[in-house]
């Protein structure tokens, strides 16, 4: 048994905690890319829309595409950039684009234009998917123009910003839907990284008057994530953009810890528990080995659980040794190395596990976790991002 348990009432507490820290009129745009974080996009995102979420942003056009064939309209921001073999299907699907160079503006509006044209030409052309989305402006193909100022990854620089964004309000089949900018350190708290989050956030602001200043629409106005818009609530704008905050973990250094002392109310809950199940016991003799290497030898005569979960699951061969699993409430050490499919933990002479018992890697206190992704991140080195979509798709998703 391989499940992942995906709480959706704990996703809706975690938007709520979010809401509670917004200023009024603040919009959110949930991220659901990397199938929600490996939660499952088309659940997550129908959870996300029916908590009153407005955006939504994905990383890719296919995942997307996904939503609206599950009939989700709310606006679409796609945060990478297309192939040029994609953007008939951003607009299509009535996909938001972000874009940030005169080229890649270009080559969006040709897409759009053409599109546009095939409307005319057949009734039959017009996608349901564009009828019935909300983020198309008359027939002008709405993008999201993108300011790098500091994070490297794409976007014009802050002073081009002004000439491209009257590019796209002069443009014939394009509209300006809003301007975003992404924090490349808002997540520290050393001084060193704040002030280096404080410089973009200066740069963004006068890319937003500058546009403003070319008597512009800038349209919604974005650039917090998860850590910047509950520690500088003040750089909220117009919209945010929660990502790990929304599936139960805080964002780097904005721990619960962090936020309490600064008088911020943040308690999210864990929207994933990873369970498996006893499949076998098997009685160890002192001195035998178990798994690949014969990295662990029994000390003493004891027992071994094999669990059928590993490393093709999403459970990282680097998790051992460290990594203990629940068992009838109680913790169980992993022994030996984690295999593609399966991995062993001892669990005694004395213990009263028995075959086909529920085995909880992580979870929420109500899934009979004991520890959490964010547990085991520490434990590895890593973050809970990388955890949670980890969780292969030969994991079932069920959602509770």
């Amino acid at each position: 048994m391989r499940i992942a348990e995906i709480y959706l009432e704990n996703l809706a507490h975690n938007i709520a905690q979010i809401k509670q820290n917004l200023r009024p009129g603040v919009k959110i745009c949930a991220a659901v890319k990397a199938d929600a974080y490996g939660h499952g996009a088309v659940r997550c995102a129908k959870k996300a829309v029916e908590c009153g979420v407005e955006f939504l942003s994905v990383a890719t056009v296919g995942e997307g595409i996904e939503l609206r064939k599950a009939g989700i309209s709310r606006p679409i921001l796609v945060l990478s950039l297309c192939d040029k073999s994609e953007m008939r299907s951003l607009v299509k699907y009535n996909l938001t684009p972000l874009v940030g160079d005169a080229e890649y503006i270009d080559l969006i509006e040709a897409a759009a234009k053409k599109f546009f044209k095939s409307q005319k030409n057949s009734a039959n052309e017009i996608s349901a998917e564009r009828k019935n989305t909300s983020n198309k402006t008359c027939e002008k193909f709405a993008v999201h123009l993108a300011v790098d100022t500091g994070m490297g990854r794409i976007g014009c620089l802050p002073h081009e910003a002004k000439d491209l964004a009257k590019k796209i309000a002069l443009s014939q089949n394009l509209s300006l839907g809003g301007v975003c900018t992404h924090f490349a350190s808002a997540d520290e708290t050393s001084k060193k990284y704040r002030d280096y989050a404080q410089s973009q956030y200066e740069k963004f602001s006068l890319a937003i008057n500058s546009i403003r200043a070319e008597k512009v629409d800038a349209g919604i106005v974005h650039c917090s994530s998860s850590a910047a818009l509950l520690d500088r609530p003040e750089w909220q704008f117009d919209m945010v953009r929660p990502g790990i905050i929304l599936y139960g973990y805080c964002a780097g250094k904005i721990t619960q810890k962090y936020l309490s002392q600064k008088k911020i109310r943040f308690e999210p809950k864990p929207v994933m528990a990873l369970v498996t199940s006893v499949s076998a016991i098997r009685h160890f003799a002192k001195g035998q080995s178990v798994s690949y290497g014969c990295t662990w030898t029994s000390e003493r005569e004891t027992k071994i659980a094999v669990l059928p979960i590993g490393y093709a699951d999403g459970l990282l061969r680097r998790a051992s040794p460290g990594l203990e699993v629940a068992i009838n409430g109680k913790k169980y050490p992993v022994r030996g190395r984690i295999c593609m499919d399966q991995c062993m933990a001892e669990i005694g002479m004395k213990s009263d596990a028995k075959r086909f018992d529920r085995v909880v890697i992580f979870g929420p206190k109500e899934s009979g976790a004991l520890c959490t992704a964010q547990d085991l991140a520490d434990a590895q080195g890593t973050i809970p991002y990388e955890i949670l979509t980890s969780i292969s798709k030969r994991v079932k998703r069920i959602f509770i």
